[in-house]
């Protein structure tokens, strides 16, 4: 390949993804883990990740043992190290800039870190397939725990926490845990902001991960574009209008022209 073709060939693909964008009435953004580890914040499934350091600790076994919730918040501790202190990056400015210009109707993501909302985009505009991490929410009585009211105690003497409207000691992240059911009306509400959209843009998801990634391909089997930004390649690659296989800050940053 002569020197300089990757350079002109990346830059035609943002020009195209900048096109697909600037025809669309109604996008919708799809977001997963390579979208944040801009952020700092490791996908999970990278060698190192969470899931390469530590056996998953199923839902059944967090409601059984009391031993599991008490190593659940001690990875808890862990894992806030990083995503605590993380910041949005250009990816996720960029899906702001499109939320608030009106491009965009809603970001579907498989993140918990909650940077999408830190970012600028409204909560109403964020439907998180996988929960979100930045705070605790009663298993039993559905009450909003802040998370600090939790880890505070716990870093103490490892006191499991207890609900404070319903006494419950079945308190968690607001994540999916493995072996968990997915959020109903997470799930509906994504099928229909898929179903509503003339342009799908998946960012940064190995696109692996079901019933999650099914909504490319549903968007795509009901007439929208498809656009996948990954850095690299999907399974799904072949059923998308464009791909780009980039740094995915840098390439949506001039994509939607942000500075």
């Amino acid at each position: 390949m002569p020197k300089g073709y990757e350079g002109i060939t990346h830059m035609t693909e943002v020009d195209r993804l900048r096109d697909l964008i600037s025809e669309a009435n109604r996008i919708v953004i799809f977001t997963g883990a390579g979208v944040s580890t801009e952020s700092g914040i490791p996908d999970f499934r990278s060698p190192g990740g969470v899931w390469d350091r530590y056996k998953p600790i199923y839902f059944d076994d967090f409601m059984s043992s009391r031993e599991a919730r008490r190593e659940t918040w001690r990875r808890k501790i862990e894992t806030d190290k990083t995503i605590t202190i993380a910041k949005p990056n250009r990816g996720h400015q960029s899906i702001a800039s499109l939320i608030s210009r009106g491009k965009a109707s809603a970001v579907i993501t498989q993140n918990i870190d909650g940077l999408h909302q830190v970012s600028g985009v409204p909560e109403d505009k964020v439907i998180e397939l996988h929960g979100n991490s930045t705070y605790c929410s009663c298993l039993d009585c559905g009450c909003r725990v802040p998370l600090e009211d939790v880890l505070g105690p716990f870093r103490v003497d490892e006191t499991l926490p207890q609900c404070p409207e319903c006494g419950s000691e079945y308190v968690k992240t607001a994540t999916i845990s493995f072996g968990q059911q997915m959020p109903e009306a997470q799930m509906r509400r994504a099928q229909e902001e898929t179903l509503a959209a003339d342009l799908f843009i998946a960012i940064g998801s190995s696109l692996v991960v079901y019933p999650a990634a099914g909504f490319p391909i549903m968007a795509k089997q009901n007439g929208a574009r498809l656009a996948i930004l990954n850095r690299e390649p999907t399974d799904l690659d072949r059923h998308a209008d464009l791909v780009v296989n980039a740094e995915i800050g840098p390439t949506l940053g001039s994509a939607v022209g942000l500075n």
